[in-house]
């Protein structure tokens, strides 16, 4: 298994807890992030790095020059939501199956510090998480719509 990210092109995304809201961004990528059971901190700099530099827009100068540049490049925003069910398989019937996912305790771990690489290779400021191991209503503005699936092992 390999850590996944399903990264999302929004004009704006929020994560919302029992009714209250715990984080929401303007322009920028929602980023899914299913951890696998041997995920390390090689695959989250990785993963981290790779996502934030992912060219999901035109180039700013020259809009006519698609998948140009990143959200860095175009200074927005970033919400990060934990979702192990990317790690689900349907091999053996119809429940899915999360072994592949990464223990949650573990787990959250790990989401903390991805999180923290992901601010410190941007800015702080420009990247928000979700309510790790809630039931959360995640709502999305898909641009687009642009939506990247991202494997560690690739």
């Amino acid at each position: 298994a390999t850590m996944r990210v399903i990264l999302q092109r929004v004009t704006s995304a929020s994560v919302t807890v029992d009714g209250q809201l715990v984080s929401a961004i303007g322009p920028g990528i929602l980023a899914l992030l299913g951890i696998s059971h041997d995920d390390t901190n090689v695959d989250r700099d990785w993963m981290a790095n790779k996502m934030l530099r992912c060219r999901m827009w035109p180039d700013l100068k020259n809009p006519d020059k698609a998948w140009a540049s990143s959200v860095t490049d175009n200074g927005m925003e970033v919400l990060v939501v934990s979702q192990f069910t990317l790690h689900a398989s349907l091999k053996s019937g119809n429940k899915p199956d999360f072994h592949a996912a990464m223990p949650p305790a573990a787990a959250e771990a790990l989401y903390d510090s991805f999180l923290q690489q992901c601010q410190k290779l941007y800015k702080p400021e420009k990247v928000k998480g979700g309510a790790f191991g809630a039931y959360m209503q995640v709502e999305i503005a898909n641009d687009g719509p642009v939506t990247i699936t991202i494997d560690s092992a690739e």
